[in-house]
């Protein structure tokens, strides 16, 4: 499943795995500890607070601020093609935090560190395997999703 992302993983089993189903599925999935309620994004396996491994997923709703952000000019290897371009760390407003390309709604002079915005989960089209990754975008965005999720 991780491969998805374009990148292999070499640990053979994740118990997060599903992650990256529900992802392409159109649902950003963190974890909740089943024993004391702690919430994690990106999903954890193990919770950080008591360290159990009895986790459920918890559907996020992508709403968050930028923390940081910046503009990619010499790109690494496997990145060059799309330099340059612009990339941000997202504070959920539900707890954690990930990394994303700045969407098309959102122009660049108007980038700038406390704005809302959402995350919206998205699908390479022209890749013949899938690829799954995150955009930034203006608050309201909306995006497909698949039917309720059948995974943990």
């Amino acid at each position: 499943m991780f491969s998805w992302f374009g990148k292999v993983s070499f640990v053979p089993y994740s118990k997060v795995a599903d992650f990256a189903v529900h992802l392409k599925d159109g649902r950003m999935m963190g974890s909740r500890c089943k024993d004391c309620g702690y919430t994690t994004f990106p999903p954890r396996a193990d919770c950080p607070q008591c360290l159990s491994g009895n986790f459920g997923f918890k559907e996020y709703n992508g709403k968050g601020k930028i923390y940081t952000y910046t503009t990619i000019s010499a790109a690494p290897t496997g990145f060059e093609d799309i330099a340059p371009y612009t990339a941000a760390v997202v504070e959920l407003d539900e707890g954690g935090r990930l990394m994303a390309w700045v969407g098309d709604t959102i122009p660049l002079n108007e980038l700038k560190i406390g704005i809302p915005v959402q995350v919206v989960p998205r699908i390479f089209d022209d890749s013949p395997e899938i690829k799954v990754y995150y955009t930034i975008e203006k608050p309201g965005a909306t995006w497909k999703k698949a039917p309720p999720p059948h995974l943990g």
